[in-house]
């Protein structure tokens, strides 16, 4: 529709004519004390008789086309003279009226020009003075079926010109009225980037031209994405009027945002890191879509509290926009409250409102009801992410800082956003779930070292923390018969769970042939698992190093070594430079490469005090780094936490990189001369 009085306080003529002969339905005042022959319900070509009339009679036939606004003559009586010739510039512009009104209207706008002023001298006029305002109103009246608006200079009153904001994006609030300010509809978190815009489009340094969200009609926290078009009218420099429009743009914002957003969290589709899925995505929609975003890896149903059935995150990232507060630290093993225990159970997204910082009692965990207080929360959404059919982990979405609860269409594009990681997330998963049950096969086959007279033994196996992929890496340290103690230590290549069943194999078989080897030395040893692997296993290579020690009878351990293509062992003297024994342990080929290849042996000593370490490559590969540069660097860091007071198990642990570092997964057994050791053992 058009509101003719509305249109009344506008600084133009303005007439509505219908049907293909422009027949005059509405007018204004302006537009009768310019148009004073042209009467209601008469024909524009009755009433525009005259050469000086036509081009108007054209302009209203080729209404919405691309030509320019007319300049015409409009004879005006004259008492007691011939008539005076005023020069005006006039834009004919569809519109689509109410259903009272008749199809194929046009709105005819007309602005005067000075009178005296005629012919060139008129368009240069025109073009610096009222076809400016002229072309701010026809530029923003052209956007039917927009809404279009027109606003006191001092922002106090607000007239829709053509159609109803109530009727714009299904219930706008409608501005209208005394004492109204477009602040009091904008949404808290577009409020200062409007006013900002707002301001600058008020000196005349831009045309405001923003999508912001504004509050819907009879509900305080409802909000809808609007496209706000605003220009002022000037006059001498200052505003004396200004004009805008409003369109709905719910979908636009949809797409643009969807779009955006998908191309942030797109990198995780070719990654195997779970704590980069999660960071990523959580990273992503903040804070275009939530406030603050949580998203917790779940354990299994089986794995909840046998007590009291609680339910555990395993694993949480987070994200927060600019001045939400921190949440604090975050236990792996993290509690789960009751509305967690519901969304994960219905698979279903839940979401609770509240008063800011005032989450409801017991729906959720106290560590985060004590958080939302402090953030000054007003909702949390719970959005499962499910995987085959079970819930594996959880989306928790906070708006904070006082902010509205998110629009509906917020949340579904939240819950496409998240929906679009479940199949990264799931292959993850599955890799996971393959490397837990490769590391619990591994585990399996690493013992516990046993109490040694003379000396002491420890080991650790430290998987990647980096990879989710999986090892065959094993150590094992066995009491011979003869009262001497085997060592071995070995990698299966590949990264998979037949690399580590493979070394499960390996390793079991090695320690048999050990066991059983009688006066046979390791270089034999390994020769018949290298016999046997050839027959039995499907490894395409295995590196392993088995030493036999033997404790003499003036305390010095002797100790015989054979290296199928494992890094060489490690000597840390009690007192001396620690060195890599490269000549007594020079490596033969590995495993299941030549059948019947020779192996051979080394033979050294150990003193009380020395330290044997035996490891897996991981331990001195460095991305950037060469291989023997990284073994000099254990050498040093062995030296530097070499200490009498220092146990064997401690030294291991601080030999480990720090965490995330590692490359590869790494095992290590070492075997210390202690001749106090156990001395009844």
């Amino acid at each position: 529709m058009v509101d003719f009085e509305s249109l009344e306080q506008a600084d133009v003529a303005a007439a509505l004519v219908t049907g293909p002969t422009h027949r005059l339905a509405r007018h204004t005042t302006r537009f009768r004390g310019l148009f004073p022959f042209w009467r209601p319900g008469q024909e524009a070509g009755i009433a525009l008789a005259g050469p000086d009339l036509r081009p108007l009679l054209r302009a209203l036939d080729l209404a919405g086309s691309d030509r320019p606004a007319p300049l015409i003559t409009v004879p005006q009586p004259s008492p007691g003279g011939p008539p005076e010739q005023v020069l005006c510039a006039v834009s004919c512009t569809p519109v689509y009226p109410a259903e009272s009104d008749a199809a194929g209207s046009v709105l005819l706008l007309a602005t005067p020009v000075r009178s005296e002023v005629s012919g060139a001298a008129a368009r240069q006029h025109l073009t610096a003075d009222r076809a400016e305002d002229l072309a701010r109103y026809e530029a923003l009246l052209s956007a039917v079926p927009q809404v279009v608006w027109r606003m006191t200079a001092d922002q106090r009153e607000t007239f829709t010109l053509v159609g109803r904001l109530g009727e714009t994006g299904g219930g706008l609030w409608n501005p209208a009225g005394p004492g109204f300010s477009w602040m009091d509809a904008i949404h808290p978190k577009d409020h200062d980037a409007f006013a900002e815009q707002w301001a600058a489009t008020a000196r005349g340094d831009a045309l405001l031209d923003a999508v912001v969200r504004i509050r819907q009609e009879g509900d305080p926290v409802r909000y809808r994405h609007m496209r706000i078009v605003t220009v002022p009218v000037l006059r001498d420099g200052a505003v004396a009027e200004w004009i805008g429009t409003v369109a709905d743009a719910e979908d636009q914002w949809r797409v643009r945002t969807r779009d955006r957003l998908l191309e942030r969290v797109s990198a995780v589709s070719s990654t195997h890191d779970l704590p980069r899925v999660f960071a990523t995505t959580a990273a992503a929609v903040v804070p275009d879509l939530t406030d603050a975003l949580a998203i917790f890896q779940l354990r299994y149903p089986d794995e909840a509290d046998a007590g009291t059935g609680a339910l555990y995150a395993t694993r949480v990232r987070t994200a927060l926009a600019d001045g939400v507060a921190a949440l604090g630290p975050i236990d792996e093993d993290f509690a789960l409250g009751a509305l967690s225990r519901e969304t994960i159970d219905r698979r279903r997204t839940q979401m609770i409102t509240f008063p800011p910082g005032q989450p409801p009692q017991g729906l959720v965990s106290d560590a985060s009801a004590a958080w939302m207080a402090r953030a000054q929360a007003t909702s949390i959404a719970l959005i499962p992410i499910v995987i085959d059919g079970r819930t594996a982990a959880l989306a928790a979405a906070s708006s904070c800082l006082g902010n509205p609860p998110p629009a509906e269409i917020e949340l579904g594009l939240l819950e496409e956003i998240l929906r679009s990681v479940e199949e990264p997330l799931r292959r993850t998963l599955e890799l996971q779930s393959i490397r837990k049950t490769a590391l619990v096969l591994q585990r399996s086959f690493l013992i516990t070292p046993p109490r040694i007279r003379g000396g002491e033994l420890a080991a650790v196996y430290h998987p990647a923390s980096t990879t989710a992929e999986i090892g065959g890496d094993w150590y094992d340290a066995t009491l011979l018969p003869d009262g001497s103690l085997a060592l071995s230590i070995g990698d299966v290549a590949g990264h998979d769970l037949q690399a580590a069943t493979e070394m499960t194999k390996t390793s079991s078989m090695l320690r048999a042939l050990a066991y059983t080897a009688g006066t046979d030395g390791p270089a034999r040893t390994l020769s018949r698992l290298d016999q046997v692997t050839h027959g039995v296993s499907t490894a395409a290579l295995i590196t392993a190093m088995h030493a036999v020690l033997r404790l003499t009878t003036d305390h010095r351990w002797q100790v015989t070594v054979s290296n199928a293509g494992h890094p060489p062992p490690l000597l840390i003297p009690a007192a001396g430079r620690p060195q890599p024994l490269d000549d007594a342990a020079t490596p033969d080929l590995p495993l299941c490469v030549t059948p019947g290849t020779a192996r051979h042996e080394g033979q050294f000593d150990l003193h009380d005090g020395d330290t044997l370490l035996l490891y897996t490559d991981g331990l001195v590969e460095k991305r950037g780094t060469d291989i023997s540069e990284s073994m000099n660097q254990l050498a040093h860091r062995a030296a530097a936490l070499r200490s009498p007071d220092r146990s064997l198990a401690s030294l291991l642990k601080e030999l480990m990189p720090p965490t995330g570092e590692a490359i590869d997964d790494i095992a290590v057994i070492a075997f210390r001369a202690d001749r106090t050791r156990h001395p009844t053992a």
